[in-house]
């Protein structure tokens, strides 16, 4: 079986990034992505603007030129559009990586990485290193609560115009949740907000915070603070207030969103081997070269942080992929020049 020098799972921008990389240093090397071209920022709604600029979101030196201060979700899905164009990255697209391990007893041997395309066709692929660029975004912060999987409720948030004039529920209270409750009014759904801290968040967009404040203060959205779901119904969300176990209420709910936040997939990091701290859900890895506890085996973006802990985010990401790769070139340098 051929080896590949590295194996990228995730075509994000950290990935992408470390695609570049990898490609200018002449390593021999595959990247797999289970679903679209920047799959995470694909699923943002329709009509975000991101909160940084655009140079901030630029990768392998790349410029990324837009006529607005703020770059749109359309504007920044076309610029990795063009960069993967630009620099010939081939993309395996909808191959979901199942498996990544050693054989038994051979620490530094090869990895095995299983995949499964969009037919169901299994592969397997021999490499000497991999990085997991997996990102947070496909495993929400779960409530626990019952209904939670039922057909109206979603812990992503994408355009207003199907809830116009409807009951919506929003849990959370950060970013995410304060901007969707806004789109969401100013198409004419009915909005409530439900919060279990005290206040919304301090992260929320500085031109967001008080327009979503003002709406609030004047009752154009219903919110509900220090107050936590404890089931979903068909047609309303039973809450309870924080410390008065018992005193619960009921909430009008033609559909749910859930925006409380995202995680790693720990599951698939410790099937990995890779180690995670309890407390903190942080992978275990050296913070200088992305490598972790399984020699090898690397991480970029935002999967270093473990949860959405607003630590890591494309700005900063998107340089982990060129470390990771400079540390695998070297090694690999050093490797061959051992066995000469």
């Amino acid at each position: 079986m051929h080896c590949h020098d590295l194996i990228i799972i995730g075509a994000g921008p950290a990935g992408l990034a470390a695609a570049i990389a990898a490609g200018r240093a002449d390593l021999d090397f595959r990247i797999f992505e289970k679903g679209a071209l920047v799959n995470s920022l694909f699923r943002f709604p329709s009509q975000m603007v991101f909160f940084t600029t655009p140079e901030l979101l630029e990768i392998g030196g790349l410029p990324f030129v837009s006529p607005r201060e703020k770059p749109t979700r359309d504007e920044t899905l076309r610029y990795y559009r063009r960069v993967v164009d630009a620099c010939g990255i081939e993309v395996a697209f909808s191959h979901r990586v199942t498996a990544v391990a050693r054989e038994p007893g051979r620490a530094d041997g090869p990895f095995t990485v299983e995949t499964v395309d969009g037919e169901g066709q299994a592969d397997r692929r021999a490499t000497r290193t991999v990085l997991l660029a997996t990102g947070t975004y496909d495993h929400p912060n779960r409530l626990g609560v019952p209904g939670e999987d039922l057909p109206h409720v979603s812990h992503y948030y994408t355009e207003p115009h199907p809830f116009y004039r409807k009951q919506v529920v929003i849990v959370g209270g950060k970013n995410s949740a304060a901007e969707a409750a806004l789109d969401l009014y100013r198409a004419g759904a009915h909005v409530t907000l439900v919060h279990r801290r005290a206040a919304l968040g301090e992260s929320i967009k500085y031109w967001v915070k008080p327009d979503i404040e003002n709406r609030i203060k004047e009752g154009s959205v219903r919110a509900h603070f220090e107050t936590r779901v404890v089931e979903i119904r068909d047609a309303e969300v039973v809450v309870e207030p924080e410390g008065a176990a018992g005193t619960r209420g009921v909430l009008p709910a033609d559909a749910v969103f859930l925006l409380t936040g995202y995680l790693a997939d720990l599951d698939f990091l410790r099937r990995c081997g890779v180690a995670v701290d309890a407390a903190t859900n942080i992978p275990l890895h050296d913070p200088e070269t992305y490598e972790t506890n399984v020699p090898g085996l690397y991480l970029a973006g935002s999967v270093v942080a473990g949860a959405n802990r607003g630590e890591v985010f494309i700005e900063n990401g998107r340089f982990h992929g060129k470390v990771v790769v400079d540390d695998i070139a070297r090694k690999l340098s050093a490797r061959h020049a051992e066995t000469g």
